[in-house]
This record gives C-alpha cells, sequence and structure tokens, in this order.
C-alpha cells in the first residue's frame, strides 16, 4: 500500500506540472486578495487602503446602518422566493419536457433564451414592462379595466418582487435545464415499474424520483445561492436601490462605498459580510459533496 502511493503522486506528471500556473494564481489573486480584503475591512481606510487599525468600529458602524440591514432582509426575502420559485417553475418545466412533447428543443431555446442576456438587459426590459406608464399596466387600463394596478416598482412595499419577477424570469431556465438533465438520467425501468404497480407518476416524482436527484438539486441549490448572493446588475437596473432604499441590496452598498462614497473599509467590511454569506452556502455544500464520498 505505501509503495503505491508515490508511484500514484507521479502519474500523470504533466497535467500536474501544467495546473502549477492555475494553482499559484487562484493562491495570490484569490486567496491573497481575500485575506487583504478582509484585514483591510479592519481599518479607516478612505479613498486609498490605509493600514489605520480600527478594530471592530467599520463592523458596528455596518450593522448600525439602516441601509445595510435594509439590504440583508431584501436579500432574505428575495432569496427565499427566489429559491422556492425557481425550483419550483424549474422543476414543473422539466418534467414538462420529459414527457417528450413535440418542439421540445424550441420551447427548451425559448424558456432558457432569458440565461443568455445579461442582467443589465433584463432589467432593463422589466422595467419597460412594470412601468405604469407604458407597460402592462397601461395596456390592461387601456382595453377598458381602469381600475386595474401593476406598478411594483414604484411602491416600496412590494418593489423588491419586481426585482423577483426579473430575476425568475431570466434563472428559471438554468433551473430547468438542469433538472432536464436529472430526469434524463433517471432509468427508464423505474417508470415501467411504477406504472405497472399503479403508482400514481406525482408520487413517482415525490417519493422515487426527487430523492434520486439529490446531487441536481444540491448543484442547482449552490449556484442559485451565489447567483442570489451577488445580485447587483438587476437591482441596478430596475430601480437604482428604491423606491428610496426599499430595493437596497449587499452588492450594490459594496460598490457604492468602495467606488461612491470613498469609504473602502467600510466596503471591505461589507464585502467580509459578503463573503461569510458564500462560505455559509458552500462549505455544507463541500461537506455534503465530498466529505460523504470519503466517508463511503
Amino acid at each position: 500500500m505505501s509503495a503505491s502511493r508515490p508511484n500514484q503522486l507521479f502519474r500523470n506528471k504533466t497535467a500536474k506540472i501544467a495546473a502549477i500556473p492555475m494553482i499559484l494564481t487562484a493562491l495570490v489573486v484569490f486567496t491573497g486578495g481575500t485575506l487583504w480584503t478582509v484585514a483591510y475591512s479592519f481599518t479607516k481606510s478612505k479613498l486609498l487602503p490605509k493600514w489605520s487599525f480600527v478594530g471592530l468600529d467599520q463592523y458596528d458602524r455596518l450593522w448600525s446602518s439602516n441601509r445595510w440591514v435594509m439590504s440583508i432582509e431584501n436579500l432574505f426575502i428575495y432569496g427565499l422566493f427566489m429559491l422556492v420559485l425557481s425550483f419550483v417553475i424549474g422543476f414543473l418545466l422539466a418534467a414538462l419536457m420529459d414527457q417528450k412533447i413535440r418542439f421540445e428543443n424550441t420551447f427548451r431555446t425559448i424558456v432558457l433564451y432569458p440565461f443568455a442576456l445579461s442582467f443589465i438587459v433584463t432589467g432593463l426590459v422589466w422595467q419597460w414592462i412594470l412601468n405604469p406608464d407604458f407597460g402592462v399596466q397601461h395596456i390592461v387600463q387601456s382595453l377598458g379595466w381602469t381600475s386595474f394596478e401593476f406598478d411594483p416598482l414604484y411602491n416600496s412595499d412590494i418593489a423588491i418582487f419586481g426585482i423577483m419577477i426579473a430575476g425568475l424570469w431570466q434563472g428559471s431556465g438554468l433551473v430547468m435545464v438542469l433538472m432536464l438533465a436529472g430526469l434524463r438520467g433517471i432509468d427508464q425501468d423505474i417508470w415501467k415499474a411504477s406504472k405497472v404497480d399503479g403508482i400514481p407518476a406525482w408520487k413517482t416524482y415525490l417519493f422515487i424520483v426527487i430523492p434520486m436527484m439529490r446531487p441536481v438539486f444540491i448543484t442547482t441549490l449552490v449556484l442559485v445561492a451565489s447567483g442570489i448572493i451577488k445580485v447587483y446588475d438587476l437591482v441596478v437596473a430596475q430601480t437604482g436601490g428604491g423606491p428610496g432604499i426599499s430595493t437596497e441590496m449587499p452588492a450594490k452598498y459594496v460598490y457604492d462605498y468602495m467606488f461612491g462614497g470613498q469609504n473602502l473599509g467600510q466596503g471591505f467590511a461589507a464585502s467580509t459580510m459578503m463573503l461569510l454569506a458564500v462560505a455559509v452556502v458552500i462549505i455544507p455544500w463541500a461537506y455534503l459533496e465530498f466529505g460523504s464520498k470519503n466517508r463511503g
């Protein structure tokens, strides 16, 4: 056993040597940049980074800011609804196309097409669609329903849901494709056996198919959750964080303080909190994905 380990170490030497620049880049640029950001979040850097240690002052200011607290609340609401609805919509669309419907390729392309657009384009498109002067509200009112109102982006109480509509329109296609790939990997004998036993299709999906798709669900969860935490372009394009601060998001807070407010220390503190949020998503996924394999 001990003699085989050195042999495994020197296998594929060319590939391992070729990977050295990438590994060094990851260590120096990404890991180094992350540590640098965390370190300077404990300073009072303004326009330029300056090592003037102030302890947890930046974090105290961060969590005493109404704008930051609102951004966290918005992220929680947006993230919760986005995760649930994108999974439900994506899985239902995937289950529909798994029935070998006609024009499947065309339908799949139409649903996936929004994902190919940038968030800026998506935000602008939905800003026009939800505009009460010439969007959905105007069209419906022009048809005779003058009492109809639908202007979520201009109502601070529900503006975050207007952002979510655009996010669902763009992101559900990706979830659908991932779920469809998982469904196509299910052995057809399972479906045949369930039909022979007289098990309803919904029970087959709920108790057999979905548990078998656990790796697909976990991967999709990580991808969607990471995108939710980093959402920025969509908010800027649709509302700019308004009305007021009703659609403020952590990523926008970081950008505004680092580049607009010329307060790098506060921006570094906010970005460090975002890093912790990403770690909360990534670490459990890595444990579930790789830890169980190692135990096996």
